[in-house]
């Protein structure tokens, strides 16, 4: 079936809902914009779904939501009348339409007689995952977009153990929802209102219970902080835990507080950008704050901004992972706490950088792909096996885990985390930057780079389809004159000794990702984004210089993106 007659499909559905009729006709008014919403299915992937709101088979509207969770229900029958009765925990963001998808996903499980759990108003990603693993649920899903633009929504699933699906139940769940072929004829209209349960306070104060836990000072020490959830889900929750831990001196940027899905105050609600900081930067200089926290809009990654005498400079997720790294097992050195078994995950595009803090105390770092859902699946081997003692778990792009009562990033925990470092650190008479120069010296200048390049629509997803062929086709030999010793390739998962001129396997799971290491060390990654229309280019270097560094990354980074403009 082409485009066209998905199109013609939809017009001529007599039960279609009056709002969405108006958007089609619209729609319809721009021939490629109609292509684009309608040329596929929108793609249900390992994590969910995501993508633009609007009328279409390739958008999020609720016929769409409908199909995925009838998929998902199918799927929840088929492993019996006990999946069924553990149910399925449903949370949503501050974005459009989060409520309206999240009731009729609620609805359409309970007309499947399947437990649902709905939360009754906004709450985090990492919440979400506690709360499955609090209620025995069998499954959960959460309605977000993480820190897209506001025409985005997306729907992400979680497993019994509170993580994103694995590979392998993640596929047989792209099975089910693949077998719904009409999602315009699901109806949940005769659900039964005793299979949806409201949630709320009860698990709120669970989860900030555990999320005390995280804390390595016995009482709060004093330190001035700004905090912004971004017009997010996590404000109301980050501002209790830290009362609660006993931080009287935060200041709260009070235009950002309130959930709200335009987010009016920022041009993005992406705590990797320094524009989401503006008016916390206003408030820090205000205030004398000596730290910024923002947490993205579902509240599972954070940024922060550290004071550097007339002007807050923005961390990286690298850079605030190795901090979080020697903060944490420092205090557990010092304490006679640091077990024997000890294990930190970091994914394949994460810095080097916290692997050398670590293995200073004597912890292993270990690598999996790129996602969270493949540290969460650490995890849940290591609840059969006993093998390592969970110490930390983080990506490059924000997201961090301490404790892992919840199993996905959590930004909630790790933002009180984050203000109990700075408040130590402060006792010292330094602050969070002056501690990351310090592990430079100590282990070397590590820099980092992110290149994403969007391609939006068939064109675009054909273009960076394109883009990986030909790199696995004509390899590089070298970049910025410097030779490529070896060549990780995560779809056909060998890792390639150019020198050596001998393969071996990988051992981690196939994905479409592409890995160049050069003989000086650094590194150059490549791999389309998973939840956005993108290509993202990964660039890593170490020197003995912070100079020799940024000119060493400028050089490499140069070096690749001329040669990939010229595929």
């Amino acid at each position: 079936m082409n485009w066209n007659e998905r199109i013609k499909r939809w017009l001529d559905f007599e039960g279609l809902d009056q709002e969405t009729r108006m958007s089609l006709d619209l729609l319809m008014e721009d021939e490629k914009m109609a292509e684009d919403a309608f040329y596929q299915d929108l793609t249900f992937g390992t994590g969910g779904m995501r993508g633009e709101i609007g009328p279409g088979t390739n958008r999020m509207n609720i016929y769409t939501v409908r199909k995925a969770s009838q998929g998902i229900a199918d799927y929840i029958k088929a492993n019996g009348e006990e999946a069924k009765n553990r149910g399925i925990v449903i949370a949503y963001d501050s974005r459009r339409m989060s409520p309206e998808f999240a009731e009729e996903a609620a609805k359409t499980f309970a007309a499947n007689g399947i437990h649902t759990y709905l939360y009754s108003d906004t709450r985090t990603t990492p919440q979400l995952s506690f709360s499955v693993r609090y209620l025995h649920a069998f499954m959960g899903v959460v309605i977000t977009a993480s820190h897209n633009p506001p025409e985005y929504n997306g729907y992400k699933v979680y497993g019994e153990d509170g993580a994103q699906l694995n590979l392998e139940d993640a596929d047989r769940v792209i099975e089910f929802v693949s077998r719904v072929e009409d999602e315009l004829v699901i109806s949940n209209d005769g659900y039964n209102p005793e299979m949806l349960v409201s949630i709320g306070e009860t698990l709120d104060r669970a989860y900030i219970q555990n999320a005390l836990t995280v804390c390595e000072q016995s009482a709060a020490t004093p330190i001035q902080a700004v905090f912004t959830p971004l017009h997010g889900a996590s404000g109301s929750t980050v501002k209790r835990l830290l009362e609660e831990a006993g931080y009287s001196d935060i200041v709260y940027v009070p235009e950002q507080m309130e959930p709200d899905g335009e987010f009016p105050t920022v041009a993005s609600p992406n705590p990797e950008e320094a524009g989401a900081f503006e008016l916390a930067m206003r408030y820090g200089k205000d205030s004398g704050a000596d730290l910024l926290v923002a947490v993205d809009p579902d509240g599972d990654r954070v940024g922060i901004a550290v004071s550097n005498g007339d002007h807050y400079e923005l961390l990286s997720g690298n850079q605030t992972g190795a901090i979080l790294i020697e903060y944490l097992l420092s205090q557990k050195k010092s304490k006679g706490e640091l077990p024997d078994k000890g294990r930190i995950f970091k994914t394949i595009v994460t810095s080097e950088f916290g692997r050398a803090v670590g293995e200073a105390y004597g912890v292993q770092t270990a690598d999996v792909l790129t996602g969270f859902k493949f540290i969460g699946e650490k995890l849940r081997e290591n609840d059969l096996t006993g093998e390592f003692e969970f110490l930390f778990g983080y990506e490059e792009s924000y997201g961090y885990l301490i404790r892992d009562f919840a199993r996905d990033k959590d930004a909630v925990q790790s933002v009180l985390l984050l203000v109990e470092a700075a408040a130590y650190y402060k006792t010292q008479g330094k602050n969070l930057r002056d501690v990351l120069i310090e592990l430079y010296n100590r282990h070397g200048w590590y820099r980092e780079a992110l290149v994403s390049v969007t391609k939006k629509g068939a064109d675009g997803a054909r273009e960076i389809s394109a883009l990986l062929n030909s790199m696995r086709e004509l390899p590089l030999q070298s970049i910025a004159g410097i030779r490529v010793s070896t060549i990780e390739d995560y779809e056909t998962q060998n890792r390639i000794f150019t020198d050596l001129e001998k393969s071996e396997k990988i051992e981690l799971p196939q994905a479409n990702v592409l890995k160049y290491f050069l003989e000086d060390g650094s590194w150059v990654c490549l791999r389309p984004s998973g939840t956005e229309p993108k290509v993202k280019f990964y660039f890593s270097v170490k020197g003995s210089t912070e100079q020799e560094s940024d000119e060493k990354l400028e050089l490499i980074k140069d070096s690749f993106l001329d040669e990939v403009n010229k595929r």
